[in-house]
C-alpha cells in the first residue's frame, strides 16, 4: 500500500478504519484474556467473581472506592444528607450560621 499517492480524502478513510480495527483487537484481546483466567481460577475450583474480579472494563480508583453512608441529616428536609467530607452543603453552613450544632444534625 503506497499511503503517498492516496488522496486526503482515502487517507482519512484509512485512519478511520484502522481506529475501528483497533478497538475491535482491544476487545478480542480483552475477551480472549478474560476466558484465559476463568479457566485458570476454574482449575482451582474458583470463579473469578469468588475472587473478586470481574468482567467489566476497570474503573478509576475513585469508581472502585466504597461509598461513604452519611453521617449528617438536614432535619429541614430529610432527603438532604452529608457524609462529613468534602464540601459543606449550603444548609450545614446556614445551620451553623444559626447557632445549631454540627453535633445535633448528626444521624
Amino acid at each position: 500500500m503506497n499511503l503517498t499517492s492516496m488522496s486526503r480524502k482515502e487517507l482519512m478513510k484509512l485512519r478511520d478504519d484502522i481506529d475501528k480495527e483497533l478497538v475491535a483487537a482491544e476487545e478480542r484481546e480483552r475477551r480472549d484474556a478474560l476466558k484465559a483466567a476463568e479457566e485458570a481460577v476454574a482449575k482451582f475450583g474458583f470463579s473469578l467473581g469468588e475472587l473478586g474480579v470481574s468482567g467489566n472494563k476497570r474503573g478509576t480508583a475513585r469508581d472502585r472506592r466504597a461509598k461513604s453512608s452519611p453521617k449528617y441529616r438536614n432535619p429541614a428536609d430529610p432527603k438532604q444528607t452529608w457524609t462529613g467530607m468534602g464540601r459543606k452543603p449550603q444548609w450545614i453552613h446556614e445551620a451553623i450560621a444559626n447557632g445549631t450544632d454540627l453535633s445535633t444534625l448528626e444521624i
